[in-house]
């Protein structure tokens, strides 16, 4: 769908204003939107999921467990697939986030994936910094509309490493995700990250319950966590569901595209702008954590 379509239906959560600015901009903040309650009740469920981890001793098809993680000082990166590992997170998926998406790609909308990330304060301060990236290239689809939805489930400063985002980049060039060798990195290069105007970065601090959504082209990262808070953010990724995906979903669960929103859809929309293909992931993924801190380096 193009802009002016999707503006042409009815807004469901959101203000004109804003699903302008989302297609203008490529992102969009919108604070405080989720109630207290529902922020309590995933927290609850998410501190179970972080009390369990200390069981664990390496990652799995759950958890990604950072370096050093024990069963003292539990450290996971991240929840897999949290959809998929509790239907609070299923159902808060599938409802006032769902409505969101409709606003920004149109009234037929389909799943793609979920994850909580953390970052934990550590004394390195790289650790838990993620380098500037775009999402099309992890999961190409046949066209541009999938976005995701990250919810903060504490209150989220500066200090915390809140997602910042290149305000108009969606326009732009998609850049290559692997390095000179051809191992997947999952990041742009140092030669093309020193060209990007960090100047005019937009960071997206906000309390509890709110909300930050960005186009799968929208150039992102995040600093470093240097408070005590983990900052747990629970994103949802969503697509038109005219957008069909071209490889293996990366963070598969048996929700892969389920239709949230509107009606199935039988024909394909196909942005002719090109896209980089990812590894094959069918055989699992970890994390943008380990692709990008070298843990692991996958071949094309």
């Amino acid at each position: 769908m193009q802009p002016e379509e999707i503006l042409a239906h009815p807004p469901r959560v959101l203000s004109q204003d804003q699903r302008s600015f989302y297609l203008e901009q490529g992102y969009l903040l919108v604070e405080s939107l989720i109630d207290a309650e529902v922020v309590d009740s995933l927290n609850r469920v998410t501190a179970a999921f972080v009390q369990a981890s200390r069981g664990q001793r390496e990652s799995d098809e759950i958890y990604d467990l950072a370096p050093g993680h024990s069963a003292e000082v539990p450290r996971v990166r991240r929840i897999k697939t949290p959809d998929a590992q509790d239907k609070a997170y299923w159902d808060f998926a599938c409802g006032l986030l769902a409505d969101v998406a409709a606003d920004l790609v149109g009234p037929n909308v389909t799943f793609h994936h979920s994850k909580l990330n953390f970052k934990w304060a550590d004394p390195d301060a790289t650790a838990n910094a993620v380098r500037w990236h775009q999402d099309a290239p992890f999961y190409p689809h046949t066209n541009y509309s999938p976005l995701t939805i990250g919810t903060y489930l504490t209150d989220v400063a500066a200090e915390d490493g809140p997602l910042k985002v290149l305000p108009g980049s969606q326009e732009g060039p998609l850049y290559d995700h692997y390095d000179a060798a051809g191992n997947w990195t999952g990041c742009l290069s140092d030669a093309d990250a020193a060209n990007l105007d960090i100047s005019k970065a937009a960071v997206l601090a906000g309390p509890a319950g709110s909300i930050t959504l960005h186009n799968c082209r929208t150039v992102h990262a995040s600093e470093p966590a240097r408070s005590a808070t983990a900052r747990p953010l629970l994103l949802n990724a969503y697509a038109s569901a005219d957008a069909f995906p071209y490889t293996a979903n990366p963070s598969r669960s048996h929700h892969d595209r389920a239709l949230l929103r509107g009606e199935v859809v039988r024909w394909a929309h196909h942005d002719p702008r090109p896209g980089q293909v990812p590894p094959d992931w069918s055989s699992g993924y970890s994390s943008i954590y380990a692709a990008q801190s070298g843990e692991e380096l996958v071949a094309e």
